[in-house]
């Protein structure tokens, strides 16, 4: 039999630095869900990735006060970021100056890498939304 599913938590952390401190430990303690043992395995799993890369992850707490949890890829913005080589977007989007310049082939990397976690067709929708989140952060999208 199935076990009963209490609820979802959704929080974005810094891969390999979950710790029970805020956000973490109140969102899992409010379930009744062990922290520390979130974070073990949290910090387990993402040793692959580059320390602090913010990682999307999606806890599923059941009724037994046992959880589950998957991580996805991180966000479209950290993508854009990179390919740029700024630390954060424009503060003013649509007012002059942009905050940096990403070319269409960067856009449509990023667009193929996070393909499976977007609600996307094919690549060229998903190239799209890419090219939308980096205007609203004040890039400049170039060929």
């Amino acid at each position: 039999m199935a076990k009963k599913i209490v609820g979802y938590v959704k929080l974005q952390v810094p891969a390999g630095k979950a710790n029970p401190s805020p956000p973490i430990g109140p969102a899992l303690g409010q379930r009744g869900l062990n922290i520390m043992e979130f974070c073990k395995a949290f910090n387990a799993q993402t040793q692959s990735y580059e320390a602090g890369t913010p990682l999307p992850v999606i806890i599923t707490a059941y009724g037994d006060r046992t959880f589950s949890f998957v991580v996805k890829l991180p966000p479209v913005t950290h993508f854009l970021k990179q390919a740029a080589g700024v630390a954060k977007g424009s503060s003013t989007t649509g007012r002059g100056a942009s905050a940096g310049k990403v070319t269409m082939a960067q856009v449509r990397e990023i667009a193929e890498k996070k393909m499976k976690d977007l609600n996307a067709n094919d690549v060229d929708a998903a190239s799209m939304m890419v090219i939308g989140s980096a205007r609203s952060m004040g890039l400049e999208v170039t060929q």
